[in-house]
């Protein structure tokens, strides 16, 4: 079980490196990116593995990065979203979204189902449950530790 959070969660800080390429982050935060990833999707893994909700999983994973991305921000004078923003995108729930989609295509194409339709209000649901969790998760930490009198990097 370690060894698959592990290795899931080493793609999830690989992934992240490709897009803070592709968001022109410094070169020198590159590592800190793949590391704030991999601890987050970790956290999110172990919590789902004891069986925690994904809603909740995912809060908790984006505070994780949230509070990493204030301290790593501060020690080197890179602004947070640096650090979160390609770290929470392995996070997002794309088959939720994508199941939503789908399942809107099948109620345009092939007629209204109440299966179908209580198929795409779930995953709907869901996808904004999420997304929502993930955004709490990463203001959360940065509101707590704003200090008055200091610049917001």
């Amino acid at each position: 079980m370690l060894i698959n959070i592990a290795i899931d969660s080493l793609f999830a800080g690989i992934a992240s490196v490709g897009f803070a390429v592709l968001f022109n982050v410094p070169k020198g935060t590159l590592p800190f990116c793949a590391l704030t990833s991999f601890l987050g999707y970790a956290t999110r893994l172990v919590l789902l593995h004891v069986t925690v909700s994904t809603v909740v999983a995912t809060f908790f994973a984006s505070a994780v990065i949230g509070v990493i991305a204030v301290i790593w921000s501060r020690k080197f004078s890179v602004p947070r979203s640096a650090y979160t923003v390609a770290a929470i995108i392995p996070m997002f729930p794309g088959k939720y979204a994508f199941l939503t989609i789908i399942g809107l295509a099948q109620m345009t194409s092939g007629g209204v189902t109440p299966g179908l339709t209580t198929s795409v209000i779930q995953n709907a649901l869901t996808t904004i449950s999420i997304v929502g969790a993930i955004s709490l998760g990463v203001v959360v930490p940065s509101l707590y530790y704003i200090r008055h009198n200091q610049p917001v990097i």
